[in-house]
């Protein structure tokens, strides 16, 4: 029997250029903007007015949102720092759906050539006593 496939169970691996290990050990709450759209151009030859011709064009991809993120370490604004530093600095990521017992991997998305252009850490407030 197959089971649907559940938005809660994800992982998140981002790996830095030229490294063949994860980034940082983060679990994040949201993933978001896993989005790629194709416009499409509409071709009109002349003469012929009863037809138009549609075909793909460029694709366009959507930015990737991670939130609440939890880490022990900096690796993560060490990262963002160091973009900062070389714009030319990249890293892979990849997105893991996984499967309602949170082991077996359903699906992997694979994106290339990414930078962070933001980075928010959680509000600081000493009188409310929630975890950052």
């Amino acid at each position: 029997m197959s089971y649907p496939f559940t938005a809660f169970n994800f992982s998140v691996e981002i790996y830095p250029d030229g490294s063949s290990k994860p980034l940082c050990e983060a679990a994040f709450a949201e993933c978001d903007g896993l989005e790629m759209t194709i416009d499409i151009k509409t071709i009109r030859e002349g003469g012929a007015n009863d037809r138009a011709y549609r075909v793909p064009g460029v694709a366009n991809y959507a930015n990737l949102t991670l939130k609440r993120g939890m880490t022990e370490n900096g690796d993560l604004w060490k990262w963002v720092q160091d973009s900062v530093k070389d714009p030319g600095l990249r890293a892979n990521a990849e997105v893991v759906m996984l499967a309602a017992n949170g082991s077996a991997e359903v699906m992997r998305y694979q994106l290339h050539r990414c930078l962070p252009i933001k980075f928010k850490a959680p509000a600081l407030n000493a009188k409310d006593g929630q975890i950052a």
